[in-house]
């Protein structure tokens, strides 16, 4: 096991160890992350999980994920999941429809910033780290604006045998996006949580009208405003059966193939 895995799962360990000792924070600050799965799994190529939409959403009203064999996008807004697709479009997901990995919150914007000029995906996420008050806690973050551009990745639905996450973005669809209004949606998380989660930046796009999106690759924002909910606690939900049981998570280069699985 590498330092950095063998550290995500130290403090995932001592997170649950302050729940079993009766911790708690103050009701802001301990809005919690339901995590479905872990992103180590999905790029082991575990595309297949047995939670609900329906029982992820009493969890939460906004986030992100996947669905069932890899099946395209995932994003919830405002208590609505989408389903977004390798075609580029977007639909409200069915309550029956399952997922292997995600991740939602109960969105409560405690920080907000206003964007009046073109900025970058760098400009914005420098905003962002310049805005929170740590890099040790986890953020909701959601940008509601005009883009000059975005680019967007939506992965195919994959077929058994299973090829690993970076094998199956290889394929990918990428849409560009020009003069699109809506909503990046998604989370800032620690670098002690890479292979739990994706550590960094991982937003997924979704237009004003709720028709399209994808994974966020790339943008420019024209204006808007940015609001961010902080997470100081994290619930995992492990699957108890299946090809979890058996896989290898904790295999060298984690880092790289997720920077590959994000980035394209």
């Amino acid at each position: 096991m590498s330092d950095d895995t063998h550290g995500a799962f130290r403090n995932l360990a001592q997170t649950m160890l302050s729940h079993r000792h009766g911790v708690r924070h103050s009701h802001a600050a301990a809005a919690e992350v339901y995590q479905t799965s872990t992103i180590a799994a999905l790029l082991d190529g575990i595309y297949d999980g047995d939670v609900t939409i329906a029982e992820l959403l009493t969890h939460g009203d906004f986030g992100l994920g996947t669905f069932n064999h890899l099946d395209g996008e995932m994003v919830v807004i405002d208590g609505v999941c989408y389903h977004l697709r390798a075609d580029g479009t977007a639909a409200v997901a069915s309550p029956q429809d399952k997922t292997p990995f995600a991740a939602v919150l109960r969105f409560r914007a405690d920080i907000t910033l206003a964007i009046t000029s073109p900025t970058d995906r760098k400009a914005l996420t420098d905003l962002i780290d310049h805005a929170i008050p740590s890099p040790n806690l986890t953020y909701g973050v959601r940008v509601e604006g005009t883009f000059a551009q975005v680019r967007t990745r939506t992965v195919m639905a994959q077929k058994q045998p299973y090829p690993p996450l970076a094998a199956a973005t290889a394929g990918q669809s990428v849409t560009q996006l020009n003069l699109a209004s809506g909503t990046l949606a998604g989370f800032r998380t620690p670098a002690y949580e890479q292979g739990i989660s994706v550590a960094g930046y991982h937003l997924h796009f979704l237009t004003h009208d709720r028709g399209g999106g994808g994974h966020a690759l790339d943008f420019e924002l024209t204006d808007g405003a940015v609001a961010i909910s902080t997470a100081s606690e994290l619930h995992v939900s492990l699957p108890r059966r299946g090809p979890f049981l058996a896989a290898e998570l904790a295999g060298p280069g984690v880092d790289a193939q997720i920077q590959r699985a994000e980035e394209g």
